[in-house]
Protein backbone atom coordinates (compact mmCIF):
# COMPACT_ATOMS: atom_id res chain seq x y z
CA UNK A 1 0.00 0.00 0.00
CA UNK A 2 3.23 2.31 1.12
CA UNK A 3 4.33 2.21 -2.71
CA UNK A 4 0.29 3.34 -3.79
CA UNK A 5 -0.03 6.42 -1.65
CA UNK A 6 3.36 7.76 -3.34
CA UNK A 7 2.04 7.40 -6.97
CA UNK A 8 -1.16 8.68 -5.68
CA UNK A 9 0.48 11.66 -3.49
CA UNK A 10 2.77 12.08 -6.98
CA UNK A 11 -0.29 12.17 -9.30
CA UNK A 12 -2.27 14.48 -6.99
CA UNK A 13 1.17 17.11 -6.25
CA UNK A 14 1.12 17.04 -10.32
CA UNK A 15 -2.13 18.86 -10.98
CA UNK A 16 -1.49 21.14 -7.84
CA UNK A 17 1.66 22.25 -9.06
CA UNK A 18 0.05 22.83 -13.09
CA UNK A 19 -2.91 24.98 -11.22
CA UNK A 20 0.21 27.12 -9.53
CA UNK A 21 1.55 26.96 -12.80
CA UNK A 22 -1.79 28.32 -14.68
CA UNK A 23 -3.01 30.79 -11.99
CA UNK A 24 0.34 31.61 -10.72
CA UNK A 25 3.15 31.58 -13.29
CA UNK A 26 5.21 29.12 -10.77
CA UNK A 27 7.79 26.92 -12.55
CA UNK A 28 6.45 23.28 -12.31
CA UNK A 29 9.80 21.90 -10.65
CA UNK A 30 8.62 24.99 -7.94
CA UNK A 31 5.95 24.09 -8.20
CA UNK A 32 5.83 20.63 -7.11
CA UNK A 33 8.45 21.35 -3.51
CA UNK A 34 5.28 23.57 -2.75
CA UNK A 35 2.92 20.62 -3.54
CA UNK A 36 4.94 18.58 -1.05
CA UNK A 37 6.21 20.69 1.54
CA UNK A 38 2.78 22.42 2.48
CA UNK A 39 1.66 18.53 3.44
CA UNK A 40 4.11 17.78 6.24
CA UNK A 41 2.53 20.32 8.80
CA UNK A 42 -1.21 19.44 8.09
CA UNK A 43 -0.09 15.74 8.83
CA UNK A 44 2.28 16.27 10.80
CA UNK A 45 -0.32 16.29 13.67
CA UNK A 46 -2.34 13.28 12.65
CA UNK A 47 -5.86 12.01 12.29
CA UNK A 48 -7.45 15.42 14.26
CA UNK A 49 -5.82 17.98 12.23
CA UNK A 50 -7.20 15.96 9.00
CA UNK A 51 -10.57 15.71 10.20
CA UNK A 52 -10.79 19.58 11.12
CA UNK A 53 -9.32 20.13 7.44
CA UNK A 54 -11.70 17.48 5.51
CA UNK A 55 -14.46 19.02 7.61
CA UNK A 56 -14.21 22.69 6.61
CA UNK A 57 -13.33 22.56 3.08
CA UNK A 58 -15.61 19.54 1.52
CA UNK A 59 -18.15 22.57 1.37
CA UNK A 60 -15.88 24.94 -0.32
CA UNK A 61 -14.78 22.04 -2.39
CA UNK A 62 -18.52 20.64 -3.34
CA UNK A 63 -19.75 24.25 -4.47
CA UNK A 64 -16.60 24.67 -6.78
CA UNK A 65 -16.69 21.06 -8.03
CA UNK A 66 -20.28 20.56 -9.15
CA UNK A 67 -21.22 24.42 -9.66
CA UNK A 68 -19.78 25.13 -12.96
CA UNK A 69 -20.59 21.67 -14.16
CA UNK A 70 -24.14 22.13 -13.53
CA UNK A 71 -23.69 25.27 -15.01
CA UNK A 72 -22.59 24.05 -18.00
CA UNK A 73 -25.17 21.63 -18.32
CA UNK A 74 -28.21 23.83 -18.00
CA UNK A 75 -26.79 26.15 -19.95
CA UNK A 76 -25.33 24.54 -22.99
CA UNK A 77 -27.19 21.17 -23.07
CA UNK A 78 -25.68 20.32 -25.52
CA UNK A 79 -22.83 19.13 -24.05
CA UNK A 80 -24.79 16.07 -22.67
CA UNK A 81 -25.01 15.13 -26.00
CA UNK A 82 -21.64 15.09 -27.02
CA UNK A 83 -20.79 13.65 -24.13
CA UNK A 84 -22.39 10.16 -24.80
CA UNK A 85 -22.50 10.46 -28.46
CA UNK A 86 -18.62 10.92 -28.10
CA UNK A 87 -17.00 8.58 -30.40
CA UNK A 88 -13.14 9.57 -29.55
CA UNK A 89 -10.43 12.45 -31.96
CA UNK A 90 -10.43 9.84 -34.99
CA UNK A 91 -14.35 9.06 -35.19
CA UNK A 92 -13.71 5.16 -35.50
CA UNK A 93 -16.27 5.10 -32.24
CA UNK A 94 -16.44 2.64 -29.56
CA UNK A 95 -12.73 0.20 -29.32
CA UNK A 96 -13.24 -2.66 -26.54
CA UNK A 97 -9.43 -3.30 -26.00
CA UNK A 98 -8.98 0.28 -25.58
CA UNK A 99 -12.21 0.87 -23.09
CA UNK A 100 -10.34 -2.04 -21.27
CA UNK A 101 -7.21 0.10 -20.93
CA UNK A 102 -8.68 2.59 -19.82
CA UNK A 103 -10.73 0.89 -17.43
CA UNK A 104 -7.67 -0.70 -15.72
CA UNK A 105 -6.19 2.84 -15.28
CA UNK A 106 -9.82 3.55 -13.28
CA UNK A 107 -9.66 0.70 -11.29
CA UNK A 108 -5.89 1.64 -10.14
CA UNK A 109 -7.28 3.99 -7.75
CA UNK A 110 -9.43 1.75 -6.21
CA UNK A 111 -6.87 1.06 -4.24
CA UNK A 112 -7.33 4.09 -2.59
CA UNK A 113 -10.13 2.81 -1.05
CA UNK A 114 -7.96 0.73 1.93
CA UNK A 115 -6.85 4.77 2.83
CA UNK A 116 -10.34 5.26 3.79
CA UNK A 117 -9.62 2.45 6.76
CA UNK A 118 -7.37 5.44 8.38
CA UNK A 119 -10.72 7.79 9.06
CA UNK A 120 -13.39 4.95 9.66
CA UNK A 121 -11.04 3.65 12.51
CA UNK A 122 -11.86 7.19 13.98
CA UNK A 123 -15.91 6.32 14.11
CA UNK A 124 -17.91 6.68 17.25
CA UNK A 125 -19.01 3.26 19.09
CA UNK A 126 -21.92 1.80 17.25
CA UNK A 127 -24.71 2.03 19.66
CA UNK A 128 -28.64 1.04 19.46
CA UNK A 129 -29.58 4.78 18.83
CA UNK A 130 -27.13 5.49 15.54
CA UNK A 131 -27.03 2.13 14.82
CA UNK A 132 -28.50 2.71 11.29
CA UNK A 133 -26.50 5.98 10.88
CA UNK A 134 -23.46 4.34 11.85
CA UNK A 135 -23.72 1.67 9.17
CA UNK A 136 -24.58 4.04 6.56
CA UNK A 137 -21.62 6.20 7.54
CA UNK A 138 -19.45 3.23 7.45
CA UNK A 139 -20.74 1.52 3.92
CA UNK A 140 -20.51 5.15 2.04
CA UNK A 141 -17.22 6.36 3.74
CA UNK A 142 -15.99 2.62 3.14
CA UNK A 143 -16.62 0.30 0.31
CA UNK A 144 -19.21 2.91 -1.04
CA UNK A 145 -16.24 5.42 -1.49
CA UNK A 146 -15.69 3.95 -5.48
CA UNK A 147 -19.19 5.06 -6.00
CA UNK A 148 -17.69 8.99 -4.94
CA UNK A 149 -14.16 7.59 -6.90
CA UNK A 150 -16.42 6.78 -10.18
CA UNK A 151 -18.65 10.15 -9.83
CA UNK A 152 -15.76 12.61 -9.73
CA UNK A 153 -13.78 10.25 -12.86
CA UNK A 154 -16.95 10.75 -14.93
CA UNK A 155 -16.61 14.61 -14.37
CA UNK A 156 -13.39 14.61 -15.40
CA UNK A 157 -14.51 12.77 -18.48
CA UNK A 158 -17.04 15.10 -19.09
CA UNK A 159 -15.13 18.20 -19.04
CA UNK A 160 -12.27 16.58 -20.92
CA UNK A 161 -14.88 15.79 -24.11
CA UNK A 162 -16.15 19.42 -24.00
CA UNK A 163 -12.89 20.41 -24.18
CA UNK A 164 -11.42 18.44 -27.16
CA UNK A 165 -15.24 19.24 -28.72
CA UNK A 166 -15.25 23.01 -28.16
CA UNK A 167 -12.06 24.02 -28.16
CA UNK A 168 -8.90 24.39 -30.83
CA UNK A 169 -6.57 22.90 -29.24
CA UNK A 170 -8.71 21.30 -26.37
CA UNK A 171 -6.61 17.60 -26.66
CA UNK A 172 -3.63 18.80 -25.85
CA UNK A 173 -4.42 19.78 -22.41
CA UNK A 174 -8.14 18.37 -21.79
CA UNK A 175 -5.91 15.38 -19.59
CA UNK A 176 -5.32 18.99 -16.82
CA UNK A 177 -7.69 19.25 -14.46
CA UNK A 178 -7.07 22.60 -13.94
CA UNK A 179 -7.79 23.70 -17.67
CA UNK A 180 -10.96 22.01 -17.43
CA UNK A 181 -12.16 24.19 -14.33
CA UNK A 182 -10.79 27.25 -16.14
CA UNK A 183 -12.94 26.85 -19.38
CA UNK A 184 -15.94 25.67 -16.95
CA UNK A 185 -16.15 28.84 -15.05
CA UNK A 186 -15.18 30.96 -17.88
CA UNK A 187 -18.76 30.11 -19.11
CA UNK A 188 -20.12 31.53 -15.77
CA UNK A 189 -17.71 34.59 -15.03
CA UNK A 190 -14.95 37.05 -16.40
CA UNK A 191 -11.61 35.17 -16.93
CA UNK A 192 -9.52 36.18 -14.20
CA UNK A 193 -12.13 35.64 -11.38
CA UNK A 194 -12.77 31.90 -13.29
CA UNK A 195 -8.78 31.67 -13.21
CA UNK A 196 -8.61 32.12 -9.42
CA UNK A 197 -11.54 30.32 -8.65
CA UNK A 198 -10.07 27.36 -10.69
CA UNK A 199 -6.82 27.54 -8.77
CA UNK A 200 -8.55 27.87 -5.49
CA UNK A 201 -10.53 24.16 -6.54
CA UNK A 202 -7.34 22.90 -7.46
CA UNK A 203 -5.38 23.08 -4.47
CA UNK A 204 -8.29 22.73 -1.58
CA UNK A 205 -9.11 19.11 -3.92
CA UNK A 206 -5.31 18.10 -4.02
CA UNK A 207 -4.43 19.00 -0.51
CA UNK A 208 -7.29 17.12 0.88
CA UNK A 209 -6.32 14.08 -1.02
CA UNK A 210 -2.68 14.18 -0.63
CA UNK A 211 -3.01 14.65 3.08
CA UNK A 212 -5.03 11.34 3.30
CA UNK A 213 -2.17 9.81 0.93
CA UNK A 214 0.80 10.99 3.49
CA UNK A 215 -0.77 9.91 6.39
CA UNK A 216 -1.79 6.54 5.15
CA UNK A 217 1.17 6.03 3.43
CA UNK A 218 3.59 6.93 6.60
CA UNK A 219 1.21 4.79 8.35
CA UNK A 220 2.15 1.22 5.79
CA UNK A 221 5.82 2.45 5.47
CA UNK A 222 6.35 2.50 9.09
CA UNK A 223 4.34 -1.03 9.43
CA UNK A 224 5.94 -2.51 6.79
CA UNK A 225 9.33 -1.52 8.47
CA UNK A 226 8.67 -2.11 11.87
CA UNK A 227 7.69 -5.55 10.82
CA UNK A 228 10.69 -6.74 8.74
CA UNK A 229 13.10 -4.68 11.54
CA UNK A 230 11.51 -5.25 14.37
CA UNK A 231 12.68 -1.53 14.80
CA UNK A 232 9.65 1.10 14.96
CA UNK A 233 11.13 4.35 14.03
CA UNK A 234 8.37 6.56 14.38
CA UNK A 235 5.35 7.61 11.51
CA UNK A 236 6.76 11.16 11.09
CA UNK A 237 10.38 9.44 9.32
CA UNK A 238 8.34 7.45 7.03
CA UNK A 239 5.88 10.66 6.45
CA UNK A 240 9.20 12.66 5.27
CA UNK A 241 10.62 9.24 3.23
CA UNK A 242 7.10 9.06 1.52
CA UNK A 243 6.49 12.56 0.54
CA UNK A 244 10.02 12.67 -0.52
CA UNK A 245 9.98 9.83 -2.46
CA UNK A 246 6.66 11.03 -4.66
CA UNK A 247 8.74 14.48 -4.94
CA UNK A 248 11.51 13.02 -6.93
CA UNK A 249 8.90 11.27 -8.72
CA UNK A 250 6.84 14.77 -9.57
CA UNK A 251 10.73 16.19 -10.61
CA UNK A 252 11.19 13.16 -13.18
CA UNK A 253 7.26 14.59 -14.28
CA UNK A 254 5.67 11.32 -13.77
CA UNK A 255 2.47 13.10 -15.02
CA UNK A 256 3.70 12.07 -18.74
CA UNK A 257 3.76 8.68 -18.29
CA UNK A 258 0.57 9.00 -15.87
CA UNK A 259 -0.99 6.17 -17.63
CA UNK A 260 1.19 4.15 -18.02
CA UNK A 261 2.21 4.30 -14.50
CA UNK A 262 -1.06 3.91 -13.43
CA UNK A 263 -2.07 0.59 -15.84
CA UNK A 264 1.25 -0.95 -14.66
CA UNK A 265 -0.14 -0.43 -11.12
CA UNK A 266 -3.53 -1.68 -11.52
CA UNK A 267 -2.90 -5.29 -11.92
CA UNK A 268 -1.12 -5.33 -8.47
CA UNK A 269 -3.89 -3.30 -7.27
CA UNK A 270 -7.06 -5.28 -8.28
CA UNK A 271 -4.71 -8.47 -8.14
CA UNK A 272 -4.60 -7.45 -3.97
CA UNK A 273 -8.22 -5.83 -3.23
CA UNK A 274 -9.74 -9.01 -5.43
CA UNK A 275 -7.27 -11.41 -2.90
CA UNK A 276 -9.00 -9.52 -0.05
CA UNK A 277 -12.46 -9.21 -0.89
CA UNK A 278 -12.43 -12.95 -2.19
CA UNK A 279 -11.13 -13.74 1.13
CA UNK A 280 -13.63 -11.83 3.26
CA UNK A 281 -16.41 -12.75 1.10
CA UNK A 282 -15.72 -16.73 0.14
CA UNK A 283 -13.10 -17.73 2.63
CA UNK A 284 -14.77 -16.24 5.65
CA UNK A 285 -18.64 -16.57 4.74
CA UNK A 286 -19.24 -19.23 2.64
CA UNK A 287 -16.13 -22.22 3.26
CA UNK A 288 -15.53 -20.98 6.70
CA UNK A 289 -12.29 -21.39 6.38
CA UNK A 290 -11.08 -18.06 7.28
CA UNK A 291 -11.85 -16.58 10.70
CA UNK A 292 -14.86 -14.15 11.43
CA UNK A 293 -13.12 -11.78 13.57
CA UNK A 294 -9.90 -10.10 11.76
CA UNK A 295 -6.52 -10.17 13.89
CA UNK A 296 -3.62 -8.05 13.59
CA UNK A 297 -2.01 -8.86 16.31
CA UNK A 298 1.49 -10.44 16.08
CA UNK A 299 1.25 -13.00 18.75
CA UNK A 300 -1.26 -14.42 17.45
CA UNK A 301 -0.29 -14.87 13.49
CA UNK A 302 2.00 -16.37 11.67
CA UNK A 303 5.00 -14.33 9.42
CA UNK A 304 3.30 -15.68 6.48
CA UNK A 305 0.07 -16.94 5.46
CA UNK A 306 0.35 -18.69 1.73
CA UNK A 307 -3.42 -18.20 1.05
CA UNK A 308 -2.46 -14.08 0.48
CA UNK A 309 0.81 -14.42 -0.55
CA UNK A 310 0.52 -17.08 -3.11
CA UNK A 311 -2.52 -15.73 -4.90
CA UNK A 312 -1.84 -12.16 -4.71
CA UNK A 313 1.73 -13.19 -6.49
CA UNK A 314 0.40 -15.04 -9.07
CA UNK A 315 -2.07 -12.97 -10.06
CA UNK A 316 -0.32 -10.29 -10.40
CA UNK A 317 2.87 -11.60 -12.12
CA UNK A 318 0.39 -13.40 -14.62
CA UNK A 319 -1.49 -10.38 -14.88
CA UNK A 320 1.51 -7.86 -15.84
CA UNK A 321 3.08 -10.06 -18.05
CA UNK A 322 -0.57 -9.82 -20.05
CA UNK A 323 0.02 -6.28 -19.38
CA UNK A 324 3.33 -6.23 -21.19
CA UNK A 325 2.16 -8.55 -24.34
CA UNK A 326 3.55 -11.63 -23.38
CA UNK A 327 0.66 -13.18 -24.19
CA UNK A 328 -0.13 -11.40 -27.46
CA UNK A 329 -1.69 -7.80 -28.43
CA UNK A 330 -5.32 -9.00 -27.97
CA UNK A 331 -5.06 -10.33 -24.55
CA UNK A 332 -3.08 -7.19 -23.50
CA UNK A 333 -6.12 -5.28 -22.65
CA UNK A 334 -7.39 -7.37 -20.35
CA UNK A 335 -5.10 -7.37 -17.82
CA UNK A 336 -6.79 -6.54 -15.27
CA UNK A 337 -9.77 -9.27 -15.79
CA UNK A 338 -6.91 -11.80 -15.71
CA UNK A 339 -5.65 -10.35 -12.14
CA UNK A 340 -8.98 -10.33 -10.72
CA UNK A 341 -10.46 -13.58 -12.26
CA UNK A 342 -6.85 -15.20 -10.67
CA UNK A 343 -6.90 -13.89 -7.00
CA UNK A 344 -10.76 -15.09 -7.25
CA UNK A 345 -10.13 -18.31 -8.06
CA UNK A 346 -6.68 -18.87 -6.47
CA UNK A 347 -7.64 -17.28 -3.00
CA UNK A 348 -10.54 -20.19 -2.13
CA UNK A 349 -8.62 -22.56 -3.79
CA UNK A 350 -5.31 -21.91 -1.48
CA UNK A 351 -7.56 -21.81 1.43
CA UNK A 352 -8.48 -25.58 0.96
CA UNK A 353 -5.10 -26.53 0.20
CA UNK A 354 -3.96 -25.39 2.79
CA UNK A 355 -7.06 -25.61 5.00
CA UNK A 356 -7.00 -22.50 6.63
CA UNK A 357 -4.00 -23.46 8.73
CA UNK A 358 -2.21 -20.13 8.39
CA UNK A 359 -4.85 -18.18 9.52
CA UNK A 360 -4.11 -17.67 13.39
CA UNK A 361 -1.06 -19.27 15.23
CA UNK A 362 -3.12 -19.37 18.04
CA UNK A 363 -7.02 -18.69 18.96
CA UNK A 364 -6.30 -18.05 22.60
CA UNK A 365 -4.91 -14.80 24.00
CA UNK A 366 -4.34 -15.76 27.24
CA UNK A 367 -6.44 -12.67 29.09
CA UNK A 368 -9.88 -13.73 30.60
CA UNK A 369 -11.33 -9.98 29.83
CA UNK A 370 -14.03 -9.98 27.37
CA UNK A 371 -12.65 -8.11 23.89
CA UNK A 372 -15.62 -6.19 22.95
CA UNK A 373 -18.94 -5.17 23.80
CA UNK A 374 -22.66 -6.07 23.04
CA UNK A 375 -22.80 -3.59 20.22
CA UNK A 376 -19.00 -5.44 18.85
CA UNK A 377 -16.87 -2.11 20.14
CA UNK A 378 -13.70 -2.03 21.94
CA UNK A 379 -14.52 -3.25 25.94
CA UNK A 380 -13.33 -0.43 27.13
CA UNK A 381 -10.88 -2.20 29.72
CA UNK A 382 -7.33 -1.18 29.35
CA UNK A 383 -4.03 -2.74 30.19
CA UNK A 384 -1.04 -1.95 31.19
CA UNK A 385 2.07 -3.53 28.46
CA UNK A 386 4.67 -4.83 30.63
CA UNK A 387 7.27 -3.52 27.80
CA UNK A 388 6.48 0.09 26.82
CA UNK A 389 4.88 0.41 30.13
CA UNK A 390 1.87 2.17 28.14
CA UNK A 391 -1.36 1.55 28.60
CA UNK A 392 -3.94 -0.02 25.29
CA UNK A 393 -7.52 -1.16 24.87
CA UNK A 394 -8.37 -4.97 25.33
CA UNK A 395 -8.39 -5.72 21.90
CA UNK A 396 -4.81 -4.98 21.08
CA UNK A 397 -3.09 -6.89 23.93
CA UNK A 398 -2.02 -10.28 24.32
CA UNK A 399 -0.97 -12.34 27.17
CA UNK A 400 2.66 -11.88 28.03
CA UNK A 401 4.96 -15.17 28.38
CA UNK A 402 6.84 -13.40 31.14
CA UNK A 403 5.65 -13.22 34.88
CA UNK A 404 6.17 -10.21 37.00
CA UNK A 405 8.01 -10.27 40.04
CA UNK A 406 5.36 -11.67 42.16
CA UNK A 407 4.14 -13.86 39.57
CA UNK A 408 1.22 -11.84 38.21
CA UNK A 409 0.28 -12.35 34.40
CA UNK A 410 1.54 -9.65 32.37
CA UNK A 411 0.57 -8.29 28.63
CA UNK A 412 2.22 -7.10 26.23
CA UNK A 413 0.83 -4.71 22.82
CA UNK A 414 0.79 -5.28 19.54
CA UNK A 415 3.62 -2.34 19.09
CA UNK A 416 5.66 -4.44 21.33
CA UNK A 417 5.50 -7.82 19.97
CA UNK A 418 6.41 -5.99 16.18
CA UNK A 419 9.24 -5.30 17.31
CA UNK A 420 10.69 -7.92 19.92
CA UNK A 421 13.48 -9.42 18.14
CA UNK A 422 14.16 -12.30 21.11
CA UNK A 423 10.65 -14.07 20.49
CA UNK A 424 10.29 -13.92 24.16
CA UNK A 425 7.72 -12.07 24.87
CA UNK A 426 4.84 -14.69 23.90
CA UNK A 427 4.98 -18.11 24.23
CA UNK A 428 5.60 -20.72 21.25
CA UNK A 429 2.52 -21.24 19.00
CA UNK A 430 2.25 -24.84 20.22
CA UNK A 431 1.02 -25.18 22.94
CA UNK A 432 -1.21 -21.95 22.16
CA UNK A 433 -1.46 -19.32 25.65
CA UNK A 434 -3.74 -21.16 28.07
CA UNK A 435 -5.86 -18.92 30.41
CA UNK A 436 -4.92 -17.94 33.95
Amino acid sequence: MGSYTVIFFATEGAIMAQGLKLGLGIPLPIGYLITSVIILPLVFYGMNALTILQKWTTPIWLVLMLGPVIYLVVSHPESVRQFVSYTGTDGAGVNFGSVMLAAGVCLSLIAQISEQNDYLRFMPPKTAKNRKSWWASMLLGGPGWVIFGACKQALGMFLAIYLVSNVAGGSSFANEPVRQFVFAFQQMMPPSVAMLLAVVLVVISQVKINATNAYSGSLAWTNAFTRITKTYPGRIVFLIFNVGVALALMEANMFDMLNAVLGFYSNVGIAWIFVVATDIVINKYLLKISPKQPEFRRGMLYNWNPVGIVSLSLSAIVSIAAYFGVFGAQIQPFSPIIAAAIAFICTPLMALATRGKYYLRRTDDGIDLPMFDADGNPSGEKLMCHVTGMEFERPDMIASAKRGANGEQQYVSSLALATDKTGELVLPADPPITKQ
